[in-house]
């Protein structure tokens, strides 16, 4: 069987590494328009922050460690056709012009996303820059050092936003932030973490513009020099715009169905509307465990999972996408949170009815001095107030206590209640944690709150 595989982030990666693991006598030819494989926008800020030296190293995999397990890879190469009814794709080959046609058997799309451009005046100039790619790491890294760097505006306050905005402001930058939303990372966390989160930021010199809207860039001499909200303006000698993504799916209009967002319409196997194509990644849909619902979840796991499961259909094996949770983490300065599925903030939107408990405490017990790790920890848990079944949760402390948030996921996904996670059995010691573990808690706050 010959099997494309058009992409080389995490859902083309895991595809080729699942296919090699259950079939290795396929023929396997592997696509990436860019001039480097696999590179990892969630490693950026590592390698920004100077925590990872060589940004060559924020990579799955190499062309010679792939071409060795005998993989056919093709960088600056780009797919620009496909003809379903011949199930051929046309290869442009930007390195030397050359164009031709390849056949396939299976074809899997892990195109992805690309960083959305707004459609302002002035969003040509100079030092507007993205934060997605090894490229535009290249270009980042050298404005963390440049002098005349001065004052960043970064656009959007996801995760890919304050990871950027944090890089600036520990290489001296003074930074604002500039979100429509009224508060930093709402889509991942109530208020309850946000407010703590947005006073560390400002802090440390970042500055936030919520509930503010773009109108236009200024520059002088064909540099930015300055952003325009519908509020304020802001000087700007560098903007870093990361305010969202589209799906790269333009050239695939007339090959397979799309949704009206551009996202490729997928089946349970992550078919698409041909049987012979597939789809993984942040152009597709995922289902949502809490709602049972499709949703757009654009993280490295699902695309990884998706193609995990995409190299075992492609073979005829019938294995269903699992249902997802959405867990995420990061890390803003001090403070280390995550949360997964439903929260407060994002029930109502979701059409679901969810109630919540926030519990704080310490991560050990009181004796335990604060020198030797023990710090705040805010937990919030959320819940169908009918019947119990957890929805999500949030965690945030200085001491890493993130890992919760996967049991958490897995409740949710295996559809268990605050009454099963009142006492589950959690370990205890004093030098990790409490007798009661803030999970048993938050459970036990949320059964009081149903009587």
């Amino acid at each position: 069987m010959k099997v494309i595989v058009v992409g080389s982030s995490h859902g083309g990666y895991e595809t080729v590494r699942g296919i090699l693991a259950a079939h290795p006598e396929t023929e396997i030819q592997w696509y990436e328009k860019g001039d480097f494989l696999s590179f990892l926008s969630c490693g950026m800020q590592l390698y920004l922050e100077g925590t990872v030296k060589d940004v060559n190293a924020v990579s799955y995999a190499t062309p010679a460690g792939m071409r060795a397990q005998g993989v056919h890879v093709y960088t600056e190469q780009e797919i620009t056709t496909v003809h379903p009814d011949r199930q051929t794709v046309h290869v442009v080959n930007h390195a030397t012009g050359e164009e031709r046609d390849e056949g396939y058997d299976k074809l899997v799309l892990a195109v992805g996303a690309v960083p959305f451009d707004l459609p302002v005046p002035g969003h040509d100039l100079e030092n507007v820059y993205a934060m997605r790619g090894r490229d535009w790491a290249i270009k980042l890294k050298a404005k963390t050092v440049d002098p005349a760097i001065k004052n960043v505006v970064v656009i959007g306050s996801g995760y890919i936003g304050i990871e950027a905005a944090e890089v600036f402001a520990k290489a001296g930058k003074h930074v604002t932030v500039v979100d429509m939303l009224p508060r930093l990372l709402s889509l991942y966390l109530d208020a309850e973490f946000t407010d703590t989160l947005t006073q560390t930021m400002a802090d440390h010199g970042i500055q936030a513009a919520t509930g503010q809207g773009v109108k236009a860039f200024e520059g002088k001499h064909g540099k930015v020099t300055k952003l325009i909200t519908d509020q304020g303006e802001y000087p700007a000698d560098l903007v870093i715009s990361a305010a969202g993504i589209r799906a790269n799916t333009g050239f695939l209009k007339d090959v397979v169905a799309l949704d009206d967002h551009g996202l490729i319409k997928i089946n349970d196997y992550l078919q698409t509307s041909d049987p012979n194509i597939y789809a993984v990644g942040d152009a597709t849909l995922v289902p949502f465990a809490p709602t049972g619902q499709p949703n757009r979840i654009a993280l490295a796991t699902n695309a990884r999972r998706q193609g995990r499961i995409a190299a075992k259909n492609i073979f005829g094996d019938q294995v269903t996408m699992p249902t997802v949770s959405g867990s995420s983490a990061l890390s803003v300065f001090d403070y280390h949170f995550a949360s997964t599925g439903i929260k407060a903030g994002t029930s109502e939107k979701l059409g679901v009815k969810s109630q919540s408990v926030l519990v704080t405490d310490t991560a050990q017990p009181a004796f335990v001095p604060d020198a030797a790790g023990n710090a705040k920890v805010w937990f919030k848990l959320t819940f169908d107030p009918t019947d119990g079944r957890i929805l999500g949760a949030q965690i945030m402390s200085k001491k890493d206590v993130t890992a919760n948030i996967n049991t958490i996921s897995l409740a949710v996904q295996a559809k268990l209640t605050v009454y099963d996670l009142a006492y589950t059995d959690f370990f205890f010691q004093p030098g990790f944690d409490r007798p009661w573990n803030i999970m048993n808690i938050a459970a036990q706050k949320a059964i009081d709150s149903l009587k």
